[in-house]
């Protein structure tokens, strides 16, 4: 909050422009009386030369002057970038009307008759003064703003570079299984949060997570979700009912873990462990959009069968599935920002096109298959800008016989 600043009359220069001393000194008895500082000048060019230099905030000017008028001196200010508004009152004859009619258009504020009413004047300067006092505190305020704005964008992305950290870095070769990835943020920070990890020898964890909402609120909360789930927290609970993993214990915790009655946060998210020796995913799906399996033989299919979100529901419950993967399929995963980004005509980019392009790209090489997606979503928005995060990650089993 900002108080009403002190009084900046003392602090006010007026520059008065009249080719008739007696005008000028009458003025400048008037300003003085005012407890402001007058800079005279006999023409428009001396006039001109004092508003640029001198920092004043009012200019006090005579219609007709030799060389420069007051219309040509008015019109000579206002081109000026001076970094502040300068309040012009001109000074006319009684039955000048259409004189008065071009100053206002070349920039003229007030005016003032001659010979000057000296009470006149003082409430007419007055008048000036408190337009120039709020044009400070504006300004000071903007300048405040701006400054605001600088640190909390400074701190949005210090926020946005810590949040990436916490992502894997690049691309990944674990058990026999390669990961690659693209995310991208609709602002400075993101709802999304991902990872993969080696849990054993032959078993490697991931998780994909979409916050409800965007923003730094929905940011602080991925971020939470990703400091919980840790490789050991992951299989502690995935690995611990025995033979079978089952990573719908761990959705289930985390939905004990977030759930409020007071509170309608909640995410979507898609977890699950590879077995290299059984060639198998099995994964939980809470909200998630469906994954994509791509083999070498047929067209790529969604797979999973959906699933509450988590924290949404105390009681929710939450089912495996489980899926093959033979040597060289791919797992595409993807967030909801991926199937429902728009188009300029409205028309989402949808599942049958994200599996077309999935299936256009099996020739290639995996890890360029993340970027390949986010970049034909640039094309499909036709430079409009992401309305949601975008999460990609492939997985790819790469031990080829």
């Amino acid at each position: 909050m900002y108080s009403a600043p002190r009084d900046f009359s003392t602090e006010l220069l007026v520059v008065i422009a009249d080719d008739d001393a007696t005008q000028r000194t009458l003025a400048a008895a008037v300003v003085r009386r005012l407890g402001c500082r007058p800079l005279v000048a006999d023409n428009g060019l001396s006039a001109l030369q004092l508003i640029r230099e001198s920092g004043a905030s009012i200019l006090v000017c005579d219609l007709e002057m030799p060389g420069m008028d007051g219309h040509e001196l008015t019109r000579e200010v206002r081109r000026m970038d001076l970094g502040r508004y300068i309040h012009i009152i001109m000074l006319t004859g009684h039955d000048q009307v259409e004189e008065r009619h071009r100053a206002l258009e070349a920039g003229v504020d007030d005016f003032m008759t001659k010979p000057l009413d000296t009470a006149l004047m003082t409430v007419r300067l007055r008048a000036a003064a408190r337009l120039i006092r709020h044009e400070q505190v504006l300004s000071e305020r903007n300048r405040a703003l701006e400054e605001a704005k600088f640190r909390i964008e400074s701190d949005l992305n210090a926020a946005a570079t810590a949040q990436r950290r916490l992502l894997p870095g690049g691309n990944g070769d674990i058990c026999g299984f390669r990961f690659a990835s693209a995310f991208q943020p609709s602002a400075y920070v993101s709802g999304d949060m991902f990872g993969w990890f080696a849990l054993n020898d032959c078993q490697l964890g991931f998780y994909a997570v979409d916050v409800a909402g965007h923003g730094v609120h929905a940011a602080l909360m991925s971020v939470a979700i990703g400091h919980m789930v840790t490789p050991e927290y992951f299989s502690g609970l995935v690995l611990s009912s025995g033979d079978r993993p089952d990573p719908a214990l761990l959705v289930q915790d985390l939905n004990r873990h977030f759930f409020r009655e007071d509170s309608s946060d909640y995410f979507a998210m898609l977890c699950g462990i590879v077995d290299a020796r059984c060639g198998t995913v099995r994964f939980c799906q809470a909200g998630y959009p469906h994954p994509v399996l791509a083999g070498g033989e047929g067209r790529p299919a969604l797979v999973g069968d959906g699933g509450l979100p988590v924290g949404l529901l105390s009681g929710a419950t939450f089912e495996n599935q489980e899926i093959a993967i033979r040597p060289g399929d791919r797992l595409v995963i993807c967030s909801d920002g991926v199937t429902e980004a728009e188009s300029s005509a409205g028309v989402h980019f949808g599942s049958e096109r994200l599996c077309a392009l999935i299936r256009d790209r099996s020739p290639h090489e995996a890890t360029e298959l993340p970027r390949a997606i986010v970049s034909s979503l640039d094309d499909w928005r036709g430079g409009l800008p992401l309305e949601d995060d975008l999460t990609v990650l492939v997985l790819e089993r790469s031990d080829r016989p």
